[in-house]
């Protein structure tokens, strides 16, 4: 390569490559020292120099004049140094000007390959700066090849990462389809290296690993399990969503199978769910095509908590929810018989999402079970009750209707709480009070005497 083409050759590097002229220069000449240095020793004192403007290399050796030369790398003696210059003294330096045509294409070499990896480098930090804005953003690739079970999908400008943990479980794909997802997470060689306690972003350190090849980064980690590009998806069918007529609150997913999407409205006049299902549900089945079938529940919005539980379970229909534990909360949610199916879905899959998106552990029942829990309920207190004197089979029937579901209850009464209903005089009020006493002191009476046998 002449002077002009290398000149050529630097132009064409900071225009396309963005490296500077300089930081050509300087590996160039680095590269001719490494060079000469194998020939002339390792303590030599070299520099190099290249013309910008000419394109011209040359390279220099400093040596310092001695009388007697013990060095030869490093030093020269005064008959030789007067042939370099004339006015060289003892203990001065001089510079040798080397011949480097000998050189110039080792340091071609050596310099070509810095360079290359100096172009790597670089286009790397670009990918990382033109996709780390991204992340969050839905692209389509095409299955460039599979790497265990994950899949590298080719960008374009660069390959991506579908990791198998950020696939739909049943979907399979085949060298050359179509791929789309949303770009999940883009990490740089040194963000990959410090990953240590964040689970999921472990898994995609190990599937990034095996897929490098030694591509050190960027690594575009691409998700298709997401809940963001099921939001992303429905934006591009939605309009008012971009607009923010409709609001997504909230997105949960079995991917592949079923998605519930709590959605509100801005507009008093527009309903949220009609508008993201579209005519005759053309707008949602787009969304759904894109996801292998993902069946997606839209629910209405709500601040009142027991709403949002009937509201959650949908498609399935509620007759009734009785908070069981506000704390906790859990609650127990009554549905009719032929619902009990659908609201628990299949592998528990609907009420395992509805529990996600109220807050609230759900129980679920049918209309029956609650009917035949409730009959043995009833049965167990009226056959309590009964045990007491005073309290024949009827009258514990009637005491078990109107709520007096324990003996302990009955003790704590005066005779006034019971003179309300039907049969019940005061004598047979106190009858029972007397007896409902006297029942607990004989089982307080059992227990200690079970007490004294068991330490004696």
């Amino acid at each position: 390569m002449d002077s002009k083409e290398l000149l050529l050759a630097l132009e064409g590097l900071e225009r396309e490559k963005n490296i500077k002229r300089e930081d050509t220069l300087k590996t160039i000449e680095d590269a001719l020292i490494s060079a000469l240095r194998k020939h002339l020793g390792k303590t030599a004192v070299l520099s190099a120099r290249i013309d910008t403007d000419s394109g011209s290399i040359q390279a220099f050796q400093t040596l310092v004049v001695v009388e007697a030369v013990s060095n030869p790398e490093m030093e020269i003696s005064l008959e030789d140094a007067k042939k370099i210059n004339p006015a060289a003294k003892i203990g001065g330096e001089v510079v040798n000007t080397l011949e480097v045509e000998d050189f110039s294409r080792i340091a071609a070499q050596i310099a070509k390959q810095v360079l290359i990896q100096k172009v790597r480098c670089i286009e790397r930090d670009n990918l990382y700066k033109e996709f780390k804005p991204r992340e969050g953003e839905v692209v389509t690739g095409l299955v460039r090849r599979f790497s265990d079970r994950d899949i590298i999908v080719d960008l374009g400008k660069t390959e991506s990462l579908l990791p198998y943990s950020e696939q739909i479980r049943k979907e399979r794909f085949t060298h050359g389809g179509r791929v789309k997802a949303i770009i999940a997470k883009v990490l740089s060689q040194t963000e990959l290296a410090e990953i240590k306690d964040d689970p999921v972003l472990n898994r995609y350190k190990s599937a990034a690993f095996k897929m490098d090849k030694g591509q050190r980064g960027p690594y575009i980690i691409l998700s298709r399990t997401s809940p963001d590009l099921l939001k992303e998806l429905m934006k591009v069918e939605i309009p008012e969503l971009e607009d923010d007529i409709i609001e997504i609150k909230a997105i949960y997913r079995d991917p592949g199978f079923r998605a519930k999407v709590v959605v509100k409205s801005n507009d008093s006049k527009i309903d949220p769910i009609g508008t993201c299902v579209g005519m005759r549900g053309i707008r949602i089945r787009a969304v759904t095509n894109e996801l292998s079938g993902e069946k997606i529940d839209l629910i209405n919005y709500s601040d009142d908590a027991i709403s949002t539980i009937v509201n959650s379970l949908s498609p399935a229909k509620v007759l009734s929810v009785r908070v069981v534990n506000a704390q906790e909360k859990k609650a127990l949610v009554i549905v009719p018989d032929d619902q009990l199916a659908i609201a628990i879905g299949k592998d528990w899959q609907n009420i395992k999402l509805a529990s996600k998106v109220s807050g609230w552990e759900l129980e679920v029942k049918s209309e029956s079970q609650k009917n035949q829990e409730g009959a043995e309920a009833s049965q167990i207190i009226k056959s309590a009750l009964a045990d007491v004197d005073g309290i024949g089979p009827k009258l514990a029937e009637t005491l078990a209707k109107a709520g007096f579901s324990s003996v302990e209850k009955l003790a704590s009464l005066t005779a006034e709480h019971l003179l309300t209903l039907q049969g019940v005089g005061e004598k047979t009020a106190e009858k029972i009070i007397e007896g409902a006493k006297k029942y607990l002191a004989q089982q307080q009476e059992a227990k200690n005497d079970a007490n004294q046998e068991n330490n004696g």
